[in-house]
């Protein structure tokens, strides 16, 4: 047999990436100790890296596939194909922006103005690419972490990834321009593609993480519903198609089943109840294949 070789982001991804491939079906067990988590599928190894890295090793084959941002792939230059795109995080659901942000009082509102400055930042390669593309030359130095505090003494700008902008705020900086916009991306190796097993199990992790993801915010609800009642019900209905329809053993009635969001549940049933549906039934999604 032969086995994938899986990268799983170590650090702020680690454990949302494992619970969501245990919903996909795959379970993960990370010991502290080991940078080779377990994975009950004896046909794929996986291998704990940090997302900053892990588009090289895609890159180079040492890995056949592994998740990490857009941002990474883009900040290393690398060359690979993209399987899926995962929009997910360590808590939150959106994208995530790198921004250059300056001080609140600096009075700079352009990159224009960075000319000869000093720019701190952990996307140095990102982040030189910038300059050059709108002709700016700025001295752009790596960030050990803490970017937010460094300006106005240690640096003139930074260039930080951010979600809300809030710790930027609190530090008194203002974004001026925005360089990527990143979402986590399941990423393969070319030449992993082009073999026959490998495309295909990549190709399944990808469908099955998609369709986790897909499913998350929503449940599905089944109900009894009579008949002549069954228009003025399903026009409450917000289905994800459109409701199934099934014929119960007495004719007068129906089943209907359907996927709603999470949200607008604790309104809808009691709604449901009142327009005559009965033997309403909640029940929770793992996945939805599109």
């Amino acid at each position: 047999m032969t086995k994938l070789l899986l990268g799983l982001p170590k650090g702020s991804l680690e454990q949302s990436t494992v619970d969501m491939f245990a919903k996909a079906g795959y379970k993960i067990e990370i010991n502290s100790r080991s940078y080779y988590p377990a994975i009950d599928d004896s046909g794929i190894e996986c291998m704990l890296i940090r997302a900053q890295e892990m588009s090289r090793y895609v890159e180079e084959g040492i890995l056949d596939c592994g998740l990490t941002g857009y941002d990474w792939i883009q900040e290393n230059g690398s060359d690979v194909y993209e399987a899926a795109e995962l929009v997910y995080g360590k808590v939150g659901r959106n994208p995530l922006r790198w921004v250059l942000a300056v001080p609140e009082s600096s009075g700079i509102t352009s990159v224009k103005q960075l000319e000869g400055k000093r720019i701190s930042t952990e996307a140095v390669g990102m982040t030189k690419r910038y300059l050059e593309k709108n002709g700016v030359k700025a001295n752009v130095e790596f960030s050990w972490g803490a970017t937010e505090v460094k300006p106005p003494r240690l640096a003139d700008a930074i260039v930080e990834i951010t979600e809300t902008g809030s710790s930027l705020r609190a530090n008194n900086l203002k974004i001026i321009d925005t360089l990527c916009i990143s979402t986590t991306r399941f990423i393969a190796n070319h030449k992993a593609m082009l073999n026959p097993e490998k495309k295909q199990k990549i190709e399944n992790l990808a469908l099955l993480l998609k369709a986790v993801l897909a499913a998350e915010g929503k449940v599905g609800i089944m109900l009894n519903v009579r008949k002549i009642d069954l228009e003025k019900i399903t026009t409450k209905l917000p289905a994800l198609e459109r409701p199934t329809v099934s014929q119960l053993t007495d004719e007068s009635w129906v089943a209907l089943n359907t996927i709603v969001s999470e949200h607008i549940v604790r309104e809808l049933i009691p709604e449901l109840k009142r327009l005559g549906a009965s033997g309403i039934v909640e029940y929770p999604l793992n996945k939805i294949v599109e």
